[in-house]
């Protein structure tokens, strides 16, 4: 299922992963806000929720990638 996952270089996705999980880098990452506002019950607005999504699906191909990577190497 995720065979094309596998064919992109760890660059290629840490990068993406990095900016934008931590942009804008002040006052907030807007990462870390949306999980804070999903948490307390306030992500409501659509546009928050395509901002979570946004910044957020890189980091989750990232952690995807590692651990199918940790699995084909035992």
């Amino acid at each position: 299922m995720f065979n094309w996952l596998d064919r992109i270089p760890m660059h290629m996705i840490v990068l993406p992963a990095l900016l934008l999980g931590l942009a804008p880098f002040v006052p907030e990452p807007h990462l870390w806000e949306k999980l804070k506002m999903l948490m307390a019950g306030t992500l409501h607005r659509p546009i928050d929720i395509f901002d979570l999504l946004l910044h957020g699906i890189p980091v989750i191909l990232l952690i995807i990638k590692v651990i199918r990577g940790e699995r084909e190497s035992e």
